[in-house]
């Protein structure tokens, strides 16, 4: 009878430390956005097998009609629709057309791959001959692929998006501990905040043009254009979200920090900023949202050669596949917004403070 029971609290004792372990794993799943996972991970280590197993057929299997659904309607809809470019593409002719574009790069990179063996080639039989003065390296100016122009945009997006960060961050902060200073900047917000990105790129342009000149540029003038309007379209929502986080702290905390005699330095760092995280991540992921949005406008008047330069450029072509190609850009331009947001959203759950830490 004794051993009996002492088996029993060493098996209860195995499945208590897996239903822990199991615990940590969801919550790191959570984390990182896949906390769809999570229940696997609970069943997995014998915590209700049956309502987590139903719980993950849910969290799966309604998005997945969703989105079956809605390729099911659009392949139904879409044919019947005649434009001066053709039938507008179903889901078939879209997925042939990302095939097509991925074979392209696949070339491309063959392409690339044969001029630089030819190069070095050339330049070894030219120091083998004693004329190393002959030398040449050149770079490979190819077309740029459509993942090139993926890179592209994600570089710019995210260039942009720092750079309104350390501005609105900073800005929001003071703008927070101080009223006047919110007093001051609230209309100003308010005027520029709904100024369209392409109100602001012939400014853009025309300062950049003027301003940025050098016989090495680090970066290209388009490059900049594109990267300093999703700055001024996205730098409001951090900076309005920092200000609200920052005002709204416990008081208490505040009076606490004039008690200490602590430094402005050590009371922003050890007071401010981790009780207003939360909500300056929700402005850093609106304005990550907004940036990548205004990106694509911005690349197709700049010219920067992006997404959106590969939308315009397609338009412009006018041949019988640059609708479904268009498509590919645009369903690849929402899932990359999509993606974005999900690390923005890692990022918050790893470094906000929470019951668990």
């Amino acid at each position: 009878m004794t051993m009996t029971l002492d088996a029993d609290l060493v098996a209860e004792a195995r499945r208590a430390r897996r239903v822990a372990r199991a615990a940590r794993i969801a919550r790191t799943l959570d984390t990182v956005g896949l906390g769809f996972l999570s229940p696997l991970a609970k069943a997995a280590a014998g915590d209700d097998p049956s309502g987590n197993i139903k719980s993950f057929a849910r969290l799966v299997g309604i998005p997945l009609f969703a989105i079956a659904a809605f390729l099911v309607a659009w392949g139904v809809l879409a044919p019947p629709v005649q434009t001066s470019l053709g039938a507008l593409p179903g889901p078939a002719a879209v997925w042939e057309q990302a095939v097509v574009l991925h074979e392209d790069y696949v070339r491309e990179g063959e392409k690339r791959a044969a001029f630089y063996e030819r190069q070095d080639k050339r330049n070894a039989e030219l120091t083998a001959a004693g004329r190393a003065d002959e030398v040449k390296v050149r770079d490979y100016t190819g077309k740029p692929t459509f993942y090139a122009q993926i890179w592209t945009s994600i570089r710019t997006v995210l260039f942009g998006f720092a750079i309104a960060t350390f501005i609105a961050v900073p800005v929001g902060i003071v703008s927070g501990l101080s009223p006047s200073v919110n007093l001051g900047l609230t209309p100003l917000i308010q005027i520029f905040k709904p100024v369209s990105p392409l109100a602001w790129l012939p400014i853009v342009t025309m300062v950049v043009s003027a301003v940025y000149r050098s016989e090495n540029p680090a970066f290209s003038k388009s490059f900049l254009v594109s990267a300093i309007t999703v700055t001024l379209c996205s730098l409001w929502p951090t900076l309005i979200n920092t200000g609200l986080g920052v005002a709204s702290i416990d008081k208490d905390l505040l009076n606490v920090s004039r008690v200490l005699r602590l430094s402005t330095w050590t009371k922003i760092t050890k007071l401010v900023l981790p009780s207003a995280l939360p909500l300056i991540f929700t402005g850093l992921r609106l304005s990550l949202g907004v940036g990548w949005m205004v990106l694509i406008a911005a690349e197709m008047l700049a010219q920067n050669p992006g997404l959106g330069k590969f939308v315009w450029d397609e338009f412009q072509n006018g041949s019988s596949d640059s609708l479904a190609r268009i498509m590919v850009a645009v369903l690849t331009i929402g899932i990359i917004g999509f993606l974005l947001d999900r690390i923005m959203f890692a990022i918050q759950s790893a470094v906000s403070i929470t019951a668990e830490r």
